[in-house]
């Protein structure tokens, strides 16, 4: 049923966008679109807030710490962090976890913790708000993340932007995410997740974490984000545009029942448009003025400064343009 909504909804795009390429052949599969109109555009992370800080790591250089970030809730892989943590700690003694999100699980991270008697090796911190997620970062030498799902995973963005060496679960889009020196990946059981986090328990040392913002900075940021979803809009404007009688017929092959009903919709939809054309017509809209970026950058002073400051941790403060004329 899921499908054949998802399918009524987006039977009459013009074109689709999703974050990596496994999201792609997912929406093509149920929702039966043809794929040569669904681009791929990934997510991008605002790389001036999560900028490293090595001096917010442990003092001892033999200790390490592993860092999760996410809702404590099933598809965020709880289950495997409860097994996953007890073995880890028991081979390690320089490691520790800290734990940061709440969810409907996170009374299992609790008494996981209260019965292999942890208190001193596992921090659980509870709900992290946004602007706090880098410093909890910055605290970490390895970042994990244990989904069971996941259409990109932004969070293992945010942690390499911030110089961690990541273990994941590879599912959904995770591996089109990041190079492979920068993640270590494995399927989503124990075993294999505990070879891997030892594996960068070991490396973590020799791997240049702190070449890694620099490299997100240049991977993802939201103006190619913005350059690409662009280009998608222009395409569509290219493109010859659907008729009516088309759009009533895509609407009928979602099936008898349905097909009719996202018919008469589509046709209520066309009715509304045409009243609200006759009572407000387009002439009588202003319309917006296209704002040359480029020529903005060469020269800033013939428009003023348009830039605002945003302040960071411990006084550090970077410029960001801002996108208004």
């Amino acid at each position: 049923m899921i499908n054949k909504v998802l399918k009524w909804i987006i039977t009459n795009a013009d074109a689709c966008i999703c974050v990596s390429h496994v999201n792609k052949d997912n929406l093509s599969l149920r929702a039966a679109v043809d794929p040569n109109i669904i681009y791929v555009v990934p997510n991008a992370v605002d790389t001036t807030r999560f900028q490293p800080d090595l001096s917010m790591r442990p003092k001892d250089e033999n200790k390490i710490n592993i860092v999760v970030v996410s809702r404590m809730m099933y598809r965020k892989g709880v289950d495997l962090l409860i097994d996953i943590i007890p073995e880890i700690i028991r081979k390690y003694p320089q490691v520790n976890f800290i734990l940061g999100g709440d969810g409907d699980k996170l009374h299992l991270i609790q008494a996981m913790k209260d019965k292999y008697n942890l208190a001193d090796r596992v921090e659980i911190l509870g709900r992290v708000p946004h602007h706090k997620v880098r410093d909890v970062l910055c605290r970490g030498h390895i970042f994990l993340n244990t989904s069971l799902t996941e259409a990109f995973c932004i969070a293992i963005l945010e942690a390499a932007s911030c110089g961690l060496l990541c273990v994941s679960t590879n599912v959904g889009g995770v591996p089109e995410v990041l190079p492979p020196d920068m993640v270590y990946l494995a399927p989503a059981r124990p075993k294999p997740m505990i070879e891997k986090l030892e594996l960068a328990i070991k490396n973590y040392k020799n791997v240049p974490s702190d070449k890694f913002h620099e490299r997100i900075q240049q991977l993802y940021n939201w103006r190619n984000v913005a350059e690409r979803v662009e280009r998608v809009y222009d395409n569509i404007f290219d493109a010859p545009s659907m008729t009516i009688l088309g759009r009533i017929k895509n609407s009928l092959s979602l099936g008898l029942i349905s097909g009719i009903i996202s018919a008469i919709f589509l046709i209520l939809e066309l009715v509304m448009l045409i009243f609200w054309s006759w009572v407000d017509p387009e002439d009588s809209i202003e319309k917006s003025v296209h704002f040359n970026h480029a020529k903005y950058m060469n020269a800033k002073e013939t428009f003023g400064d348009h830039t605002f400051k945003v302040a960071q941790s411990k006084g550090a403060e970077v410029k960001q343009t801002l996108y208004t004329n």
